[in-house]
């Protein structure tokens, strides 16, 4: 079926701004500016870069994306608040496409609950922020927080409120997850025919996943007539997480059929990009992920094996290399150049630096040397955890444990802590709570340990290990993963990967809440 401008449906990622805001993930400078350039490879139409007003850091990541992206339009979110709108408006400032949203609670809960606001001054605010923004960005986006929970005679006066004061978007949220698909559709369809101006601004949707229904609701919202899906890689987000990026444009690329709407995103970007959020984020997908995950296009039932080998398409609706899956050309082993392993890398969706190559062929190196068959997994378990370890400021040098059933367990381990090398020895009840207290002892701090789980990245005695850390501090979540052959090693490497990034939390600071 033919697809003309009207059909075609905006991509507006907010991986760098709802997507940080998951319980564990944090990302520095570097690692955002990494994902945004990625995003932008992508195709994505609209990056939400951050949130500018919320910390220096958020704002310094904001203006240092607007500066090298080229191609997609660069968003910063911002309250109604003029200070948090000039916030965005600097932050953005750089970009060649720039966009300012604005958003206010429209609930009645929110309103009465967390704003102390009445409609009226909630109305009011709506047009301030929005013609004020106006004045400084030529593109407005503006949002009702919990829309999906508001008055519809109300939603439908502010919507009308908000594009006559000059806002080229109106994003309609599911904020808490509450809305099903039928609803969100007969909501969006009011308001195409309640909001007499609704021709003047392109609708958006932005959902979350508390019900598991942020994907079908938001393809339910572009069948009425949304023209913008706000979204993340992998899903991630607060609470349960937003709608996954990979899944609605696959939907829509697959039911073509069913869904006569187009994206302009690269589909064979797509796993590239979700190893590379995982890897930064430190939150691994899922296996069973529909799209990205590892089991997303295997096949273990004799039945639909044979099916796949006469024919894929009896149960592969869409092929691996539309989303950037590729049949292993090169087989790699401790005979294997720097050339090959590159070339491997490439075709596993990485583009390495070169210093960052070097390293990752030495761990290659020494991991080829412990492990007779190195498979595809075991490469992206190894550059994953190469590519958290970069500009940390504490790094893992070496560990030797003692354990067994006689005791007392024992670790000696070094760490590099901004560029100084420290050793210390711990003992423990066991050889794991013994290393992390040697981490504790050099580099002192009070967070708790809330998670340790270990997975094999392949199968046999000598598969890596690959380990999830997560730590608590002060309502503080952040995850950490390390990979390597020895299961003490990863879960020391996932340990100081955790700390890490509680080290980037720390330098946040969430604004002050919005008060009448």
């Amino acid at each position: 079926m033919t697809t003309n401008d009207s059909n075609r449906v905006l991509i507006f990622d907010t991986t760098l701004r709802d997507g940080e805001q998951s319980p564990g993930a944090a990302m520095n400078l570097d690692e955002k500016i990494r994902i945004a350039e990625a995003l932008e490879e992508l195709g994505v139409d609209v990056i939400e870069a951050g949130f500018a007003i919320s910390s220096r850091g958020d704002f310094d990541a904001i203006h240092a994306i607007a500066k090298r992206i080229k191609n997609s339009t660069v968003c910063s979110l911002s309250r109604s608040a003029r200070a948090d709108i000039d916030a965005a408006a600097e932050a953005i400032k750089p970009a060649k496409r720039r966009r300012i949203h604005t958003f206010i609670a429209t609930s009645p809960l929110h309103m009465k609950v967390k704003l102390r606001m009445t409609p009226d001054e909630v109305y009011d605010a709506v047009i301030d922020s929005v013609s004020y923004a106006r004045k400084l960005c030529d593109d407005v986006e503006w949002s009702c927080e919990d829309g999906t929970r508001t008055d519809r005679d109300f939603l439908c006066r502010v919507v009308e409120a908000a594009i006559k004061a000059g806002a080229g978007t109106v994003n309609v949220p599911d904020t808490v997850g509450y809305t099903i698909p039928s609803e969100y559709f007969d909501l969006i369809t009011m308001l195409k025919n309640r909001v007499p101006n609704i021709d003047k601004a392109r609708l958006s949707t932005h959902c979350h996943n508390d019900l598991g229904l942020a994907v079908a609701n938001s393809l339910a919202a572009v069948a009425a007539g949304a023209r913008q899906v706000e979204c993340t890689i992998n899903g991630i987000g607060e609470r349960a997480g937003n709608a996954a990026l990979e899944e609605i444009v696959m939907a829509l690329r697959t039911r073509r059929d069913a869904m006569p709407y187009r994206t302009g995103i690269n589909t064979e970007n797509i796993t590239k990009t979700s190893r590379l959020v995982a890897a930064i984020t430190g939150m691994a997908v899922q296996n069973n992920k529909a799209i990205v995950g590892a089991n997303a296009f295997a096949h273990e039932s004799g039945i639909h094996q044979d099916g796949v080998l006469k024919n894929a398409a009896t149960y592969e609706i869409m092929t691996p290399e539309s989303v950037g899956l590729s049949q292993s050309k090169i087989v790699l082993g401790k005979l294997s150049g720097k050339h090959a392993f590159r070339t491997k890398l490439e075709e596993l969706g990485y583009d390495l630096g070169d210093n960052a190559l070097k390293d990752a062929f030495r761990r290659f190196k020494d991991l080829a040397d412990k492990k007779r068959d190195i498979f595809d997994e075991d490469l992206l378990a190894l550059v994953d955890d190469e590519i958290q370890t970069e500009n940390e400021r504490i790094r893992f040098v070496a560990l030797e444990v003692v354990c067994g059933s006689r005791g007392p367990q024992k670790a000696d381990l070094e760490l590099s802590i901004d560029g100084v090398v420290k050793r210390t020895t711990a003992t423990g009840d066991g050889p794991v709570d013994a290393a992390f207290n040697a981490i504790k002892a050099l580099y002192p701090h009070v967070a708790r340990l809330k998670l340790f789980q270990v997975n094999a990245v392949t199968e046999g005695t000598d598969a890596q290990a690959e380990v999830t850390v997560r730590l608590e501090e002060d309502g503080r979540t952040v995850n950490g993963q390390g990979a390597d052959t020895d299961t003490l090693v990863a879960a020391t490497r996932a340990y100081v990967n955790a700390l890490n990034r509680l080290l980037v939390k720390r330098e946040k600071k969430a604004p002050e809440a919005l008060r009448a």
